[in-house]
C-alpha cells in the first residue's frame, strides 16, 4: 500500500509538473503574442527563401545555358512573355517566380534586365504560313508558359501553352499541328528511343493527322477542276507542247 501511495504521489507531481510547464509557456505566449508572431513570420520567410533559393524559384535566367540541367531533365514549366517571333522560333523573355514582399526585395540587388532566349516549338517544322500565325497570335507581348523539353546550344526546345479567355490554356506546338500549318519533326534534346520522346511524337503526330483529315492548311487538296488542271499542265505531253511552242 504504501509502494501504491508513492506511485501514485510521484505520478501526480509529474503531471502537476507537466501542467505547470504547459501553462507557463501559454502564458507567455499570450504575454509576447506579437514576439511570437513575429518570430515566426521570420522563420517562415527564411524557410521560403532557403526553398525558392534552392529551387531557383525566383531566379531570372538571362540566358538558355543558365537553366539548371535538372529543370530539363524534369520538364519543369517556366512562365515567359514573347518580345518577337524570329525566323520560325520565339524570343522569348524569363519571368520568374513573384512574391509580393521578397520579390522586390531581391530585385534591389539584381541588375534590371530583358534578355531574351530562343525557344523552338519541339517536334513542329512550321510553314511560312505558320510563322505569321505566331506573329498574329503571340505578338505584341503575350505571356506564355514553357515545357522545357530540351536544349542545344542557346536554343530551347519547349512545349509552348498559351490562355484562352474563359478557357484552360491550349499548346501552341498542336494547335499549329491541328491547323496544318507545321508538319511534325524529330523532338530535338530528346533521346529518340525515350520514353518522352515517343510520348510527345504520338501526342504531336495525332494532331497532323486531324489536319490532314480535315484537308487544312498545307493539307488542303483544290478543287477537281484544280486538281485535273495541275495533273495535265504537269504530264509530260504538255512540257513537251510548251517547249515546241517556245522555238517557234
Amino acid at each position: 500500500m504504501a509502494e501504491e501511495r508513492s506511485d501514485r504521489q510521484h505520478r501526480d507531481g509529474g503531471t502537476r509538473l507537466s501542467h505547470n510547464i504547459l501553462s507557463s509557456i501559454s502564458q507567455f505566449a499570450d504575454d509576447h503574442l506579437a514576439v511570437v508572431r513575429s518570430i515566426s513570420t521570420g522563420l517562415a520567410v527564411v524557410g521560403v527563401v532557403l526553398i525558392s533559393r534552392s529551387m531557383k524559384l525566383m531566379t531570372k535566367f538571362q540566358a538558355v545555358s543558365e537553366i539548371p540541367a535538372h529543370f530539363i531533365e524534369r520538364n519543369v514549366s517556366l512562365c515567359g512573355k514573347v518580345h518577337a517571333i524570329k525566323g520560325r522560333g520565339l524570343e522569348v523573355e524569363h519571368v520568374p517566380i513573384h512574391l509580393p514582399v521578397l520579390s522586390p526585395l531581391l530585385s534591389k540587388y539584381r541588375r534590371a534586365s530583358t534578355s531574351l532566349m530562343l525557344v523552338h516549338l519541339a517536334g513542329v517544322e512550321l510553314t511560312p504560313e505558320g510563322g505569321l500565325w505566331l506573329q498574329k497570335n503571340l505578338f505584341p507581348v503575350q505571356t506564355v508558359r514553357l515545357k522545357l523539353i530540351g536544349r542545344e546550344d542557346d536554343q530551347l526546345h519547349c512545349l509552348v501553352f498559351k490562355s484562352r479567355r474563359w478557357m484552360w490554356s491550349y499548346c501552341i506546338n498542336e494547335e499549329v499541328l491541328r491547323l496544318g500549318l507545321a508538319r511534325t519533326a524529330p523532338v530535338a534534346g530528346v533521346l529518340p528511343d525515350s520514353r518522352l520522346y515517343w510520348r510527345l511524337h504520338k501526342r504531336l503526330h495525332r494532331a497532323e493527322v486531324r489536319a490532314e483529315r480535315k484537308g487544312r492548311g498545307l493539307w488542303k487538296q483544290g478543287s477537281l477542276w484544280e486538281r485535273v488542271s495541275k495533273a495535265v499542265g504537269d504530264s509530260a505531253f504538255f512540257r513537251l507542247m510548251r517547249r515546241i511552242f517556245k522555238r517557234m
